[in-house]
């Protein structure tokens, strides 16, 4: 599903093909941000132009909700937040997952995109939302918490492009 929302600083945006540059340099080649991904750093742009490339194809999809995250003042691509499960109505419980490249942590604007989603799925009619986080990523674990994450569980999850196991906590947001 295609969707433009917008914060103070931020435009969660449709990502494009023209991405790809700035998605491979800010954070997908990166193995500081990717290593607490489900998904392996990137190895050239090329693997970044393909994976962009199904993200748009996915935009068909009213199940899958995937945002470009720009920052205003810089006019730049900083990072991703999707949301899977969406079913464009009250069904099920959506997930968000996000990104961001490493130059642009510690100054709040992931907490801000996730608000801006959770806001959003909540006036879609939803009344919880789970956000998953490895156990070791403290930071995004804190911006779970500053969006009102209650812990629910850690689990055990294979992470098959990974082939290895980790623990993931889990949380869940409710709209009160």
């Amino acid at each position: 599903m295609k969707l433009t929302l917008e914060t103070e600083r931020l435009i969660l945006r449709p990502f494009t093909i023209e991405d790809a540059q700035e998605v491979f340099f800010g954070w997908a080649n990166d193995p500081e941000v990717t290593k607490y991904l489900t998904w392996n750093t990137h190895k050239d742009i090329e693997e970044t132009k393909r994976i962009l490339s199904l993200w748009i194809d996915e935009y068909e999809k009213p199940e899958r909700l995937n945002f470009a995250i720009e920052l205003k003042k810089e006019d730049k691509l900083i990072g991703g937040i999707d949301v899977v499960g969406y079913l464009g109505g009250v069904q099920g419980t959506p997930v968000i997952g996000y990104n961001l490249a490493r130059k642009y942590w510690g100054n709040g604007y992931m907490t801000e995109a996730c608000h801006c989603v959770i806001e959003y799925l909540f006036s879609k009619g939803y009344s919880e939302i789970r956000i998953d986080a490895m156990s070791e990523n403290i930071a995004s674990i804190r911006v779970i918490q500053k969006c009102g994450g209650i812990f629910l569980k850690t689990d055990e999850d294979y992470y098959p492009l990974k082939d290895k196991t980790v623990l993931i906590n889990r949380y869940i947001i409710k709209n009160n």
